[in-house]
């Protein structure tokens, strides 16, 4: 396995309305773990099934206009449908499972999920390995990796599919199958937590009874960790979400527009 330190983005709190921001890479002290290391094995790879397409929204998070890390500036895709690079793949583990990428949500090792320095999130791409011809589909919700020639960077589950666990990298293609959409959306605020620990362990809860981003806000000067779904197209999706939190006895939630984030 490659070196991994310095490789994750802090995940800044930002909305569509801002128009120029910088990110800087995250240092040890925000993870549990100082170095990267290994999952505990997947025992059978063919158990491994791609990540399912579906049409999202935008992120709320991860997706400024342009970011800056190690004094290279990025800029975020506004249109990626068709997109195709080639490159080195590689992977991380264990020192970032449980914590948060760079669109607010839960890195998961046994998730079929990537990262990429300029494809707005979340994308599903098709990633292929140029010797071998083996494919699979990732969902893109982190960035990375910030390490030259490599193109993207791979959860566990989907390092383990493609057989590069072990070697670390491997020489791919990769091609956006689909894009993030923009339009009409709403925000779910389940609550507002002083208690931060409170608030991950919901924010956990509440990603896993329902298929949309589960976000973060916090107000450092308030003390106030604002627990969101979103974003979700408004209508039948938002309404959605809405009876499953009903059905586990969750509040009602505040409903917010994106002028009212």
């Amino acid at each position: 396995m490659t070196n991994f330190i310095s490789r994750r983005l802090i995940t800044l709190i930002s909305l569509f309305v801002i128009t120029s921001l910088s990110l800087t890479a995250c240092t040890t002290s925000r993870y549990q773990h100082s170095q990267d290391f290994f999952p505990n094995p997947i025992l059978d790879p063919t158990t491994l099934k791609d990540a399912v397409i579906k049409k999202e929204p935008l992120s709320a998070m991860g997706n400024p206009k342009k970011y800056t890390v190690f004094g290279k500036e990025y800029a975020v895709m506004e249109q990626s449908a068709g997109f195709k690079e080639e490159g080195y793949a590689s992977w991380y583990g264990m020192k970032f499972h449980g914590h948060a990428t760079s669109n607010g949500e839960i890195y998961d090792v046994y998730q079929m999920t990537a990262a990429h320095k300029t494809l707005p999130l979340p994308s599903y791409v098709k990633v292929t390995r140029k010797d071998t011809q083996e494919s699979l589909i990732v969902r893109v919700n982190d960035r990375g990796p910030f390490h030259e020639g490599r193109i993207i960077d791979l959860s566990y589950a989907a390092a383990v599919k493609l057989g590069i666990n072990k070697t670390g990298v491997a020489e791919v293609s990769i091609e956006v199958v689909s894009s993030p959409i923009k339009g009409p959306e709403n925000w779910l605020q389940v609550s507002a937590l002083s208690n931060q620990q409170s608030a991950l362990a919901l924010q956990q809860k509440l990603q896993a009874m329902q298929q949309w981003p589960v976000l973060i806000i916090s107000e450092e000067k308030r003390n106030l960790h604002k627990v969101r779904i979103g974003p979700i197209p408004i209508g039948q999706a938002t309404e959605k979400v809405r009876v499953i939190l009903q059905q586990n006895q969750l509040p009602d939630p505040l409903v917010l527009a994106e002028h009212q984030l």
